[in-house]
């Protein structure tokens, strides 16, 4: 990984599945022009992978940890992972 560029596996948790949050991630990360996918969890959460310029990773990071305004976020936790093997970024189904 370049020192532009990062990927990061998200978990968002709090009450975050019932209230758009999988679509509006969506929506925030293809408006940054992030790789990657978000998916509802069966314990409540949200998982997600952003990978892209360093600075628009953040950004959609900071962004998480509102959410769209409806929902209640209550943690982000983010790890360095590895980049997707496909461009563009997907809505998988729940895990």
């Amino acid at each position: 990984m370049s020192g532009d560029r990062k990927t990061l596996s998200l978990r968002i948790t709090g009450r975050v599945q019932g209230v758009g949050y999988r679509a509006w991630l969506a929506g925030q990360a293809a408006s940054a022009g992030l790789d990657g996918w978000v998916r509802n969890r069966r314990d409540g959460s949200v998982e997600a992978l952003l990978s892209g310029p360093a600075d628009a990773v953040d950004r959609v990071v900071a962004a998480c940890r509102r959410g769209p305004s409806v929902a209640l976020v209550d943690r982000v936790q983010a790890e360095e992972a590895e980049p997707p093997d496909h461009p563009g970024f997907a809505q998988w189904p729940t895990l």
